[in-house]
């Protein structure tokens, strides 16, 4: 079907009441558990609100505890994030027949996609006290940016972490999307789509009962990408936000198996009828920015928007942020020149744009025009989620809900701290058990990242810690989250959010997210004795779309995780909702069951490796190569024999 006409928000929603369901495969999706078309009669109690979506109250007449919903939640998705940042990062589309929608990229030639603008500098500020060749010494990111023609290095760097070169900047090899999808979408994209209509349709099919849909943008990365790439120069966040919700509209009025929940009632009613509840969040670093902030949530709520973050990456108007991913430091002091000396995030002795204190911690909480967003929320029966908020903002935002009878507050997305690499303990993005108390408390959940990174190992797991970066070390997180923290979990995958996902246990990427040796080794040991594969494409190329999360759990299962708490989530979710707009009298319950220990810390790269045979001065993975790989001497090959090789592998022969 064509994309409907961009139209103003409220012109849309008046479009949309008048529209009638047009597709007849989906209409006749009887095996999906569809219904047919959407009843325009709203139940005893609401009034029809429009757009496939039904105003009604979460109220049990009957007293009577309802029954357990059946279904896996998502609370944290970017399904048109196209429309972020200008319009002028993603390659691909949420709509359309697959050969359009996931046609192939240019692969950065000429790049009408994922790369940055030539010439940063001017996106790094003007502050008067350094200038930028000083603030280069400090901090050697910035030096990279400021540089002649520095963005197109950039470009090319972006989305390289250990195990991938990525999908940015020149990606010829990476071109392939329909039919084959060999390129993309694969578990390291961040500027192709991983959210096709027929991928979510797929993951409902499969069990998908509830998702988070999120409308993200960015400014800062707006103004970095070519102008002549960018279909919004003006670059404004909560334009693109809009924008984004519209298109949420508009999918609904196309898809019967999918309806928007404007209550805990709406989702427990959709979810009933074995269909996708989808509640609708925002995500933006400069959220309401400008102006009356009550008027712009009155708009977002008329919009459908039931939850959101007060903060993203960023210090904003309403809370403090949590300094992660260093692009974030410099964009931060592109805004404030704000040059902090208690720590040393952003280089050996500094951290750009937070004010931190000694543990590196941001020491802005929640604002005033903050706290009163927050009551503001909590009052609507709005759900309240903290993640990317500093930990001072989330003490905040706790006293706020003490007073008003424990209100929930959940985390959409997020990584447990305690489980963590060491390194990766320093991010304050990072869920510490106490405030996992905190989520306990007040009955909120986390969704939990679906993450690309090593972590510890928790020793109570069934699942062997022995395939970095992939569902096994997505399984240390979750088994820790269930039998140690006793927090009621989702998922939290971000697809479409510029971060990677779960790798694959098998083909050219397993277990890649340590280093070559340990990567080598353990995909070898996946093959010869690990779980089998499952047959369909996450074997490959890990949790490359929103279709493949089922994958992730039928992978869980046969690793001998327990997967029901994920497979009745939309459970959770819901039970969350219905006691944010409820009658409250205190917290949930005690944490006194939480337990945070049982965690087995990996040690640090240079350890393990030196643990592994050496020939050329090289660590190696004896007989890890298969015929066909390149090799540097014998000992890598299963065939004990490769061919070609040079001294010391120069150059490079081939395993026989």
């Amino acid at each position: 079907m064509p994309r409907p006409p961009r139209l103003a928000p409220c012109t849309y929603i008046l479009v949309l009441l008048a529209a009638c369901k047009s597709d007849p495969a989906i209409a006749t999706d009887t095996e999906a558990g569809t219904t047919g078309a959407t009843t325009d009669t709203a139940p005893t109690g609401g009034a029809t609100s429009g757009s496939g979506t039904t105003e009604a109250t979460s109220e049990d007449t009957t007293g009577a505890e309802p029954p357990p919903l059946q279904g896996v939640a998502d609370l944290h998705l970017h399904m048109f994030a196209e429309e972020a940042f200008g319009g002028g990062w993603f390659h691909g589309s949420h709509h359309g027949p697959g050969d359009e929608a996931l046609a192939p990229c240019d692969g950065g030639e000429p790049g009408d996609h994922a790369r940055l603008k030539t010439e940063l500098a001017p996106l790094l500020g003007t502050c008067d006290d350094i200038t930028l060749d000083e603030l280069g010494q400090l901090v050697p990111l910035v030096a990279v940016i400021a540089a002649p023609g520095g963005g197109e290095l950039v470009s090319e760097y972006i989305s390289t972490i250990p195990g991938s070169t990525g999908d940015t900047g020149l990606h010829t090899d990476r071109k392939d999307g329909w039919p084959d999808l060999a390129g993309w979408p694969r578990w390291d994209v961040i500027a192709h789509q991983q959210v096709w209509e027929e991928q979510l349709h797929d993951a409902y099919m499969a069990g998908l009962r509830l998702e988070v849909m999120s409308a993200v943008s960015l400014d800062w990365l707006c103004r970095a990408l070519p102008p002549e790439n960018v279909v919004r120069p003006e670059c404004d966040e909560m334009t693109d936000v809009y924008l984004q919700l519209e298109l949420a509209h508009a999918f609904v009025a196309d898809h019967d198996w999918a309806e928007i929940a404007l209550t805990a009632a709406d989702a427990r009613r959709i979810i009933g009828e074995d269909r996708l509840a989808i509640v609708l969040s925002v995500e933006a670093s400069h959220l309401m920015n400008d102006g009356d902030w009550k008027q712009q949530l009155d708009k977002l709520y008329d919009l459908g928007v039931r939850t959101l973050q007060p903060v993203h990456q960023l210090d904003n108007r309403f809370s403090g942020a949590a300094p992660h991913n260093t692009i974030f430091h410099v964009a931060q002091y592109a805004e404030n020149c704000h040059i902090d000396m208690d720590c040393n995030l952003t280089g050996a002795a500094v951290t750009l744009g937070f004010d931190v204190d000694a543990d590196c911690k941001n020491v802005r909480g929640l604002t005033d025009d903050g706290k009163a967003l927050v009551g503001e929320m909590m009052d609507r029966g709005m759900l309240v989620d903290v993640a990317h908020m500093s930990e001072r903002g989330v003490e905040d935002v706790h006293t706020l809900a003490k007073d008003r009878a424990y209100y929930p507050i959940y985390i959409s997305h997020g990584h447990f701290r305690e489980i963590m690499t060491t390194e990766r303990q320093r991010e304050e993005k990072t869920t510490p058990a106490w405030i996992v108390e905190i989520l306990r408390e007040t009955g909120g959940m986390i969704g939990i990242r679906t993450g690309h990174e090593e972590v510890s190992t928790y020793d109570a797991s069934a699942v062997a810690n022995t395939c970095h970066g992939s569902s096994r070390s997505f399984a240390q997180s979750y088994d820790f989250a269930r039998l140690g923290l006793h927090v009621a979990v989702a998922l939290g995958s971000d697809l479409n959010g510029f971060i990677q996902q779960v790798r694959p246990r098998f083909g050219k990427d397993a277990c890649s997210a340590s280093f070559p040796t340990e990567a080598q080794c353990q995909a070898r040991d996946e093959r010869d004795t690990g779980a089998p594969p499952l047959g369909n494409m996450f074997d490959d190329a890990g949790l490359g779309h929103i279709g493949l999360l089922p994958a992730l759990l039928d992978d869980l299962d046969q690793l001998g995780s327990d997967t029901a708490a994920l497979r009745s989530s939309a459970d959770a979710f819901v039970r969350m909702w219905e006691r944010a707009e409820a009658d409250r009298s205190g917290p949930v319950e005690p944490a006194d069951d939480l337990d945070a220990g049982g965690i087995t810390v990996l040690q640090t790269h240079p350890k393990r490796e030196a643990e592994y045979p050496k020939e050329c001065g090289d660590s190696y993975c004896p007989g890890a190569l298969q015929t066909g790989d390149a090799c540097r001497f014998a000992a890598e090959c299963a065939s004990g024999d490769c061919v070609g090789a040079g001294e010391c592998g120069k150059p490079p022969g081939t395993c026989g």
